[in-house]
């Protein structure tokens, strides 16, 4: 049976969301054709750069675009955001973001809550990004959210699964998609999370700040396939004791 990611409506193939925040224009297209990714984040305030440079030219038209609420500090101007981003590109998905503090880039949970209600209850889909949070999640939850996101470490640190034990209790106690984003720094960290039983991963800086953008975009794309498949395969107990894998007779005697 084919391995489908439903999110709302929509199904994906790919587990693998790119960012957009650091990549080179020129590169966009191809990343994503490397990564095989079918959603790709966008901020609202980088559609139109210049009169010249729109990143919607550069993302294919089977991507999904998943508008971001980057630089919203509070409930009301992610809301704003979200509003014109639907306006802008007729998608209901958002990833809600709500950042008030500079120095560690960490989302404020209590205005992403505020938010996700009002957002929800107009139609959107929101994927929150969120600092780990098992009631919050749950709150998110009620509240009608598409896909928790919560991070792995600090936003563009490449410092890994920093988060991981509380992440695993999301993704035991919340029915809804767990998607770690944020702080993912190799592509072992990613199958690490999709082993782990996370529904998706979201990556960027470690593909954008990669020597060769694309060979590790497509090295993304393969470490999440595996974790995924290792997930569904189940894994073996582990022991405190060996555990003999051939029969112990016919052992050679002195």
């Amino acid at each position: 049976m084919e391995d489908i990611f439903k999110i709302g409506k929509k199904e994906f193939k790919s587990r693998f969301i790119l960012g957009s925040g650091k990549f080179d224009l020129n590169l966009i297209e191809a990343c994503v054709k490397e990564a095989g990714a079918q959603i790709i984040t966008m901020a609202l305030r980088r559609v139109n750069e210049s009169k010249s440079v729109n990143i919607l030219n550069y993302i294919p038209k089977d991507v999904t675009i998943l508008p971001n609420t980057s630089g919203a500090r509070n409930a009301n101007e992610a809301i704003r955001i979200a509003r014109l981003s639907r306006e802008l590109t007729g998608e209901s998905f958002v990833k809600l973001e709500v950042i008030d503090d500079s120095k560690f880039l960490f989302p404020n949970n209590y205005e992403t809550l505020k938010a996700t209600e009002t957002l929800a209850n107009e139609g959107f889909k929101v994927f929150a990004y969120m600092y780990p949070d098992l009631g919050i999640a749950r709150s998110l939850q009620n509240a009608g959210v598409t896909a928790i996101m919560p991070l792995a470490s600090p936003i563009g640190s490449n410092q890994g699964l920093v988060m991981k034990e509380m992440i695993k209790i999301l993704i035991n106690e919340i029915d809804t998609p767990i998607i770690v984003d944020a702080g993912i720094g190799k592509p072992s960290q990613a199958c690490e999370a999709m082993e782990m039983g996370c529904a998706a991963v979201m990556a960027n800086t470690a593909i954008a700040t990669a020597k060769d953008i694309k060979l590790m975009a497509r090295a993304f794309k393969n470490a999440i396939i595996a974790g995924r498949d290792g997930y569904l395969a189940g894994f073996g107990n582990v022991r405190n004791r060996a555990n003999a894998s051939s029969p112990l007779t016919g052992f050679l005697r002195d």
